[in-house]
C-alpha cells in the first residue's frame, strides 16, 4: 500500500528538537510519526533520563494513536533534529508487532529512500514465526 514517504518523514521533523527539561531530562532529540490504517497521523518524541526510565518517540506515537482507539500502523518513521532517519530499535520493532497482530506488514522507513516491513526487521517474521 502507497502512502507519502516525504509527508510522514516531515510530520516527525516538525516535532523534533531538543530541549532541556531539567538538569536531569531532555526531550526531543528524536521524533517519530505513524500513518494509522485509518488515514491519521500521529506524533511523539523521545524523552531521555538520567535514570534510564525515558522512552523513544516510537512509543510516544504509538501512545497517541491508541488514545484514539487504533491499532494498525500502515507506516512509521523516526527523525533527530537534524532531520536523520533513525530505525526502530529492538524494543519500538516489539511494541508495533504487539500493538495489533497486522503489524508486521508495516512499512517501516529506515533510510532516505529505503522502507522495509517490520517483519523483516525482526528475527522471526509472521510467515517464519515458529510455532507456539
Amino acid at each position: 500500500m502507497r502512502f507519502d514517504n516525504e509527508a510522514l518523514i516531515a510530520a516527525a521533523f516538525q516535532v523534533a528538537g531538543d530541549f532541556a527539561c531539567s538538569e536531569d531530562c531532555s526531550a526531543g532529540g528524536v521524533a517519530s510519526a505513524l500513518l494509522t490504517a485509518s488515514g491519521s497521523v500521529h506524533t511523539g518524541i523521545c524523552i531521555d533520563t538520567a535514570c534510564s526510565l525515558g522512552f523513544c518517540a516510537e512509543h510516544a506515537a504509538i501512545a497517541e494513536m491508541l488514545k484514539s482507539r487504533q491499532t494498525k500502523i500502515r507506516a512509521i518513521v523516526a527523525v533527530n533534529a537534524d532531520g536523520e532517519i533513525m530505525p526502530p530499535c529492538g524494543r519500538c520493532r516489539e511494541l508495533i508487532r504487539q500493538v495489533d497482530p497486522e503489524n508486521w506488514a508495516t512499512s517501516v522507513i529506515v533510510a532516505k529512500g529505503t522502507v522495509v516491513t517490520l517483519a523483516e526487521l525482526l528475527p522471526y517474521g509472521e510467515a517464519s514465526a515458529p510455532p507456539a
